[in-house]
């Protein structure tokens, strides 16, 4: 259990580091890596509430599975909208604090369901195995409980619920932080 352990943490790390320097890259900004990874620690937080409403015990393995998986997600849904945001205000020249609200507010317009229907299929996806349902194609049974979904239940339990919260810090606190790199830029 303890070199588990280790090398998830270490995966994780790794992953959390190639990340960074991808999205530096991508985004030539520092603040955009920042935002986009700051998305992906908080959105830890969903995975604690997932585990207390569920009443688990918090799994290496699994858990730790469920947590690299699921700062994937979190990087791809900030990614569209960190991009659609630079890609619509380098359209406009000197831009004002007004502009900066519009340029915002557009991209999470056109952003808006491409966000929601990623994180939707994902949480529909998983749903039988959160609610520990298994459903056999071949016999045409469904049955709870089965061995088969226990198993998987703590990863699928860390990847909905991080993805349900982590949904509000896309949609909310991204634009929100991009308004405020905005009013620090303006007032210069």
């Amino acid at each position: 259990m303890q070199e588990s352990m280790l090398f998830l943490m270490q995966a994780f790390v790794v992953a959390i580091f190639i990340i960074a320097i991808i999205l530096v890259t991508q985004f030539n900004s520092f603040f955009s890596m920042g935002l986009v990874l700051s998305a992906v620690v908080l959105s830890s937080v969903g995975i604690y509430i997932g585990i207390l409403v569920h009443n688990m015990a918090f799994g290496i393995v699994m858990g730790g599975i469920g947590v690299i998986a699921l700062a994937g997600i979190i990087v791809s849904n900030n990614i569209l909208l960190i991009d659609t945001y630079d890609l619509l205000i380098a359209e406009v020249k000197n831009p004002t604090l007004a502009q900066y609200r519009e340029v915002i507010i557009r991209t999470c317009i056109q952003r808006v369901r491409p966000v929601i229907l990623t994180k939707l299929a994902t949480i529909l996806g998983l749903l039988p195995l959160v609610l520990g349902i298994n459903i056999d194609f071949v016999n045409f049974e469904i049955t709870q409980g089965a061995p088969s979904t226990q198993w998987w239940r703590l990863l699928s339990v860390c990847i909905v619920y991080g993805v349900l919260f982590a949904s509000s810090l896309t949609l909310l606190v991204t634009p929100a932080a991009l308004m405020w790199r905005a009013m620090r830029r303006t007032r210069k």
